[in-house]
């Protein structure tokens, strides 16, 4: 770590355990953006691993309860550091039902842990299996544990919950933190909820705890600027000085095939499982405007549910091409990349994708069962990076609509209102990557 030179520190951040976790800071408090960028002066850079030492080997976890979300974010992240470092490796360990259907990049693999679904009372079930939940969670947790017990990574980035789905994650912790020979990152979206929800939630759960306890850094996509996350959270001052906001995860612009040639506006609800409403609004404004244009191009998206896609397919079919579905897109960049704009719901994916392809785009935020894309939609605008479409201010009405899709054609990009470090967050993250592999090699030859 930058200035960090001494020895008797030195020995103090190799020792494991708790301590070690409340000794360390990156580059002073809570690096945000540009003021990230020193980080590069003096940090190990990517590139092929000493003679003789073992090619790096990252795990990510991502629970994936629900939505594409954490996937997404994950595969970018392992595509981002096995990029960095040809030499590397990275297993995702995921939850996600979908995860057979993505490409992953060479040198990336995952492991598919047994599904779990989240009921109407807000309790979980298993997907498939038959089990209760506790069996399932239990049978979660020993994969994971195996699963690092066997590859054995030497770092570990834990995708927003610090104890994975109802704890199933602690066991892995305890053992990498005992047996001292791997980095652990905890990684969080640039917003989770509103404070005094994520307050309750975290304590509930004993995620501060955790934080403290086992994470060597606490990686935020996204700018401190724009919104933190954890503000109202009770972390340590420790625990802050462990703090990185790295900026957006931006989204790969290379290897796209071709996009549909005429003109359109790509309408997508992310993984779809809470889409219905959106999908249902835009289809209400083509059917009420017989000349609403250009054409939309619908990604339904994985999630949502068979008999709501087959009502919404006899609505496409009338509207005679000037709407067109598919149900599942994994590569959905290549109908960002040449869509003339963007109606999307507000998930963190979807607007790394408007931001990266730098689309003029209107937002259309849930507001159940969180805050989280209302927040982030309304502080987006706020900044003048994208429209929004506010339930409360605006209404969900066709006419609402119609003029949000006839406006796309006017709003600038996004790229307009950037601020600097906005899209930096793969190349901080590959950063501090190489900072914490270099950093674990040394403490090996101690």
């Amino acid at each position: 770590m930058a200035g960090q030179d001494q020895s008797g520190d030195f020995r103090m951040l190799c020792r494991a355990g708790a301590d070690r976790r409340g000794s360390q800071t990156v580059n002073g408090l809570m690096t945000d953006g540009q003021a990230n960028r020193p980080l590069k002066a003096g940090r190990p850079s990517p590139g092929p691993t000493r003679r003789g030492a073992r090619p790096p080997r990252v795990m990510l976890y991502s629970h994936d309860t629900f939505g594409l979300g954490h996937l997404r974010r994950t595969r970018a992240l392992a595509a981002a550091i096995t990029e960095a470092d040809p030499e590397a490796s990275a297993l995702i360990v995921t939850g996600s039902p979908v995860a057979g259907r993505f490409a992953f990049p060479p040198k990336v693999d995952h492991v598919r842990l047994p599904g779990v679904t989240k009921l109407a009372d807000g309790s979980y079930a298993s997907q498939a299996l038959g089990l209760d939940i506790d069996e399932t969670t239990n049978l979660r947790a020993g994969l994971i544990e195996v699963s690092a017990q066997n590859f054995q990574p030497d770092l570990l980035i834990v995708d927003k919950e610090p104890t994975g789905f109802r704890g199933e994650l602690v066991p892995t912790l305890e053992r990498l933190l005992s047996e001292g020979r791997c980095k652990l990152v905890l990684g969080l979206r640039d917003v989770l909820d509103e404070p005094d929800v994520l307050v309750e939630e975290w304590h509930r759960k004993n995620a501060v705890e955790a934080a403290e306890r086992f994470y060597d850094e606490l990686w935020v996509y996204g700018l401190r600027s724009v919104y933190d996350p954890t503000a109202g959270l009770p972390f340590s001052p420790a625990l802050r000085n462990r703090m990185v906001f790295t900026g957006y995860l931006r989204r790969d612009l290379v290897d796209l095939g071709p996009p549909p040639e005429d003109p359109y506006v790509l309408v997508t609800p992310g993984g779809g499982g809470d889409g219905k409403a959106m999908v249902n609004l835009v289809l209400a404004a083509y059917e009420a405007d017989p000349d609403l244009s250009p054409r939309a191009i619908l990604v339904y998206g994985p999630f949502l549910s068979g008999d709501t896609r087959a009502e919404f397919e006899q609505r496409v079919q009338a509207l005679n091409g000037r709407v067109e579905a598919v149900g599942f897109e994994s590569q959905i960049e290549t109908l960002f990349a040449g869509a003339q704009g963007v109606i999307s719901m507000g998930g963190y994916n979807t607007f790394c994708e408007v931001l990266s392809f730098d689309r003029p785009a209107v937002i259309v935020p849930r507001t159940v069962p969180r805050l989280e894309q209302y927040i982030r939609a309304q502080r987006a605008e706020e900044m003048g990076l994208v429209g929004m479409i506010d339930e409360w201010r605006d209404g969900l009405t066709p006419q609402t609509m119609i003029q949000a899709i006839r406006g796309l054609a006017d709003r600038p990009r996004p790229s307009q209102a950037f601020p600097p470090g906005l899209m930096d967050g793969l190349d901080h993250v590959t950063e501090r990557v190489a900072a914490l592999l270099a950093l674990r090699q040394e403490c090996a030859a101690e």
